[in-house]
């Protein structure tokens, strides 16, 4: 039988190293690299064929700071500029163009823009197509206003504009990478805030929830909205999911998303895991206990805001509930253990927004 993984590996940073290469053959589903890191995307489907290997594009900027040939963003700074102003989004006050707040280089595209969705789509087809990139993560996929864009922008143009030109820009590209056998798969912001969204955006090959159950290491949704997030485990296609913690190997939010993904994903594949501090996409990545839990023999059972899930190999629970609410005690099957092999008695006490993953010896 085939080994599965369930790591994701989101890697924007520095140049590659040799023992985080090697992690992720050994533990990963899915990669995401820069759009320059070609050999590295080659020894990783050289190692591994059965994995992901998706090329970064930002599907709203384009960064001024990038020497090219090869850029992040899917119309290069130089391209937009001798295209014209019409690219650029603008403030509504002044005309001038508008740079992220946070993200110094970083210009807000007219994604409403005919034009640019065109230029986006053609060259990362050129870019991409007969390569060994199985296709590309396009970052910032975004639903509000993250980047001190301040709407209405210069011609009127509000967030539901924004949101429109990226939906088309989203069904045009994924057709268009679809045909070239490549697939698509969108950073789909804040997807539970809008019914159907997820399902339409991911259509083209998946999509990434880059803040499963928790924004930070100590900001967390509600209870209700991270039942709602659970849509993204449904597919269409991949589900790649990120945890909020502090950078750490050990932080209690790693198994907290990770227990959540079992429990609400069914340990489906097409399903991969990782967590990390903010933006901190430059190393090994964390994604807790490497355990194939097998497949769900109960359907999610739950005892106020906890939720848990026998499989075939293992157990899983999860205590979705403010800071402030009482632990739950909650029974456990009999015969499992923990990471270190160790018999789990008959039941566990989660506090909020906790996980446990039990596995059979």
């Amino acid at each position: 039988m085939t080994q599965r993984r369930f790591g994701a590996w989101i890697r924007y940073g520095d140049p590659v190293r040799p023992d985080q290469l090697q992690f992720a053959v050994d533990h990963c589903a899915t990669a995401v690299l820069q759009p320059w890191e070609t050999a590295v995307a080659a020894e990783l489907k050289r190692a591994r064929p059965d994995m992901v290997v998706l090329a970064y594009k930002c599907l709203s900027s384009t960064r001024s700071y990038e020497p090219g040939p090869c850029f992040s963003s899917g119309v290069g700074h130089a391209e937009a500029e001798a295209a014209g102003e019409h690219l650029f989004a603008h403030r509504a006050a002044d005309g001038s163009r508008i740079q992220w707040r946070g993200y110094p280089g970083h210009w807000q595209m007219a994604v409403w823009e005919r034009e640019y969705r065109d230029r986006w789509t053609a060259n990362v087809i050129a870019e991409i197509g007969g390569t060994v990139w199985d296709g590309v993560m396009a970052d910032n996929d975004v639903f509000d206003d993250y980047y001190g864009l301040e709407p209405p922008l210069d011609g009127g143009y509000s967030l539901p504009e924004v949101r429109a030109g990226l939906d088309a820009l989203i069904a045009d590209a994924g057709r268009a990478l679809i045909r070239a056998g490549k697939i698509l798969v969108p950073n789909i912001a804040e997807s539970r805030r809008e019914p159907g969204r997820w399902q339409r955006h991911a259509a083209y090959g998946g999509g990434f929830e880059e803040v499963w159950l928790a924004w930070a290491p100590d900001q967390f949704l509600a209870s209700r909205d991270a039942i709602a997030q659970a849509e993204c485990l449904d597919g269409p296609g991949l589900s790649i999911l990120r945890t909020a913690s502090d950078g750490t190997a050990d932080h209690p939010n790693i198994r907290y998303g990770l227990a959540a993904c079992w429990i609400f994903g069914g340990g489906r594949d097409g399903v991969s895991f990782t967590a990390t501090a903010h933006d901190q996409y430059n190393g090994t990545p964390s994604v807790g206990p490497l355990w194939d839990l097998g497949v769900p023999v109960t359907d999610i059972g739950e005892s106020a805001d906890v939720r848990f899930r026998e499989f075939t190999e293992g157990w899983a629970a999860v205590h979705l509930g403010s800071a402030g609410d009482e632990p739950v005690r909650i029974d456990v099957p009999a015969g499992l253990v923990d990471d270190a092999g160790r018999t789990v008695p008959g039941d566990v006490v989660l506090a909020p927004r906790t996980g446990v993953l039990l596995r059979r010896p």
